[in-house]
């Protein structure tokens, strides 16, 4: 049990307690506290009278709010008004959990936070901390590992059940977290109220534009991430080579918090050179002025960009330990559904899955395995409905300049027509293979390789089913790249 006026950081409000916190009238409880929210679909305000009914002992709403009739001579129930519900809901689950692991990092980006958490949390792991990692593949790490299906879908949980399970993590034994940072999350202040002591940042490309509106408004709740959530004592870990970076630069700078960059035009951590080989890549990397050499077991670009970041968030906590950093680097191992090698195919080409679903991750992954194709490069993809329709004639596109063949297939239509779908991608890529049904899309592609050909099934990444209409029904393209290897 906490006190009202406790959680809510307010001295006006009565000193009752309260047994819970929820924004969904379904889960309320005896005692609980049920937070109004107003969002894009529907408005929180029409279930006050369903919380009410299970036991919310306190209200809180946006400032203005009027009161329900089943409120007219009720004294017992607490209505509570605030300018900014969200934020309020955030710090007040963290009043109310109260513990949380000792070291938080938080990564923002369009692609990479899965890869930069993870390898985030190996290195913690390899140093011998109790680490775990939060995002898009779920809880991962620790004592427990906790699938993206069982803790919900966003990138980015909801405040309260972020701020329990920080609470369960501390009490198990937790004490380092990764977390990633959805730009829907920090707009929408689910992840305020945490004690971030490094932020890392990615990039910023074509992504969510249904949502923000517009790539500043996308770009600008990024920076929130390091205008309001890190710590005064933090350290920004910042890709050097996007543009994006000089803007947080500034932040960081206003609030003279310690900026460290990464890249090829990075400072404190700087690419020098890379060069691919059959299984991975061969690096020459520069980390706080130490020149050190290795292959990486990843193929890709991105993921020696993501490897950095990690480094530099681990780092910012531990700089001593520098060297043991370096160490461990080689080590790391990727993350399932990004570019996850799927062996076995009977004719020796090469077969990967990735999670590539926006413009810029589909050209990094193609430009990624160019260089260890020798003969074709063969790309099966699609993009997601009641999504970000601007995106699909330019990944098309993208698809079309850069793979040899390409297939054009779904990918989570949701409630639109499918076929419009794919026939918006077909726009960019006009000399593509149009293949509805994925799974005889993934066996095609299969079939078709010969050795010396490289297949990337883009899209679904670690994603265990495929969202027709309302329901969900099961797929995995590792799976179905499997089934067709031992068919064909």
């Amino acid at each position: 049990m906490k006190i009202l006026s406790d959680i809510m950081g307010r001295s006006d409000l009565p000193e009752i307690e309260i047994s819970g916190i929820s924004s969904d009238s379904r889960s309320v409880r005896r005692g609980f506290l049920f937070v109004a929210l107003a969002g894009s679909n529907m408005d929180g305000r029409e279930y006050i009278e369903d919380a009410i009914r299970h036991g919310a002992k306190a209200i809180l709403v946006p400032k203005g709010t009027q009161q329900p009739l089943c409120m007219e001579g009720v004294d017992e129930i607490v209505w509570v008004e605030e300018e900014n519900p969200r934020l309020a809901l955030a710090k007040a689950a963290a009043r109310f959990y109260g513990v949380q692991p000792e070291t938080i990092v938080a990564v923002t980006g369009t692609n990479g936070k899965t890869s930069t958490v993870s390898f985030t949390r190996q290195i913690w792991e390899h140093l011998g901390y109790r680490a775990a990692s939060l995002g898009t593949l779920g809880l991962q790490g620790g004592i427990t590992v906790q699938s993206a299906e069982q803790s919900g879908s966003m990138t980015t949980p909801d405040p309260v059940r972020l701020h329990a399970q920080l609470a369960d993590l501390a009490a198990s034994g937790i004490d380092h977290l990764a977390i990633e940072a959805s730009s829907h999350g920090l707009d929408q202040h689910r992840l305020d109220g945490m004690n971030v002591s490094a932020a890392g940042f990615t990039n910023v490309t074509h992504d969510h534009l249904d949502y923000h509106g517009s790539m500043e408004n996308y770009a600008s709740s990024k920076r929130r991430l390091f205008d309001g959530l890190l710590k005064d004592n933090g350290v920004a870990v910042v890709n050097a080579d996007s543009l994006e970076s000089e803007n947080i630069k500034k932040i960081c700078q206003e609030r003279g918090i310690t900026y460290w960059s990464y890249g090829y035009k990075g400072k404190e951590l700087r690419l020098i050179s890379r060069k691919a080989q059959p299984t991975g890549q061969h690096l020459v990397l520069e980390i706080f002025g130490q020149e050190i050499e290795f292959t990486l077991p990843l193929v890709g670009e991105f993921q020696v960009m993501n490897m950095l970041c990690a480094a530099g968030l681990v780092l910012a906590r531990c700089q001593k330990r520098l060297q043991e950093v370096i160490d461990i680097l080689p080590k790391l191992t990727g993350v399932p559904g990004r570019l996850e090698f799927v062996p076995g195919h009977k004719q020796g080409a090469a077969v990967y899955v990735d999670y590539a679903h926006t413009p810029d991750a589909l050209e990094n992954v193609l430009k990624a395995l160019r260089p260890h194709t020798q003969k074709m490069l063969v790309c099966v993809f699609g993009c997601g409905g009641n999504r970000d329709k601007a995106k699909r004639p330019v990944m098309g596109k993208i698809a079309a300049q850069l793979a040899d063949i390409n297939i054009i297939t779904d990918d989570n239509p949701r409630n639109e027509n499918a076929a419009q779908i794919r026939a918006e991608i077909k726009q960019g890529a006009p000399q593509a293979t149009e293949i509805a049904d994925r799974r005889q899309a993934i066996e095609t592609a299969v079939k078709f390789c010969k050795s010396g050909d490289v297949l990337v099934i883009a899209g679904k990444g670690h994603e265990h089913g495929q969202i027709v209409g309302d329901h969900v029904e099961p797929f995995d393209d590792v799976h179905e790249a499997h089934l067709a290897m031992e068919t064909s």
